[in-house]
């Protein structure tokens, strides 16, 4: 096992920042992490294997886990690669996932703050016999985010 370590942060790289940013906020209830962060120069080139890259963005405190709790980090290479369609089954980082009280409020709540149906709500009963209601969607760039409930 690796000495000290701890979960930090999921990084989603996004077309607007801004934007993408505002939307954790107002709809999760996430909180930003001053300093805003603008990186660029030879160390972010080599680091990222990226020649001329530039990266502007923020951190934002994820809901439920206090003021040291893991964050979301929105970032913006001033260089993109085309975005794949979306797809729940492709190997690799398949979603972010949100606890809340109402899936179908949540659901209805980001697809009116631009974000995508994937699938329908469903509740699953687990293996230890609790049911748990979810639904796959999207943030307004296409990220895939489950809601689900607390299992019951």
């Amino acid at each position: 096992m690796i000495p000290g370590a701890r979960y930090g942060h999921t990084n989603l790289i996004a077309e607007d920042w801004q934007a993408l940013s505002r939307f954790y906020q107002d709809l999760f209830g996430c909180v930003p992490v001053p300093p805003v962060r603008d990186f660029k120069g030879p160390d972010l080139e080599r680091g990222a294997g990226i020649p001329g890259a530039e990266l502007r963005g923020e951190h934002l405190r994820l809901p439920g886990h206090g003021p040291e709790g893991p964050t979301l980090e929105i970032f913006n290479y001033n260089i993109l690669r085309e975005r794949e369609a979306v797809a729940v089954n492709r190997p690799g980082f398949g979603h972010i996932a949100f606890v809340v009280d109402d899936v179908a409020a949540a659901r209805e709540a980001v697809l009116a703050a631009g974000g995508r149906a994937v699938g329908d709500v469903v509740t699953l009963t687990n293996a230890l016999g609790k049911q748990l209601t979810w639904v796959y969607v999207t943030d307004p760039e296409g990220n895939v985010l489950e809601l689900q409930s607390r299992p019951r």
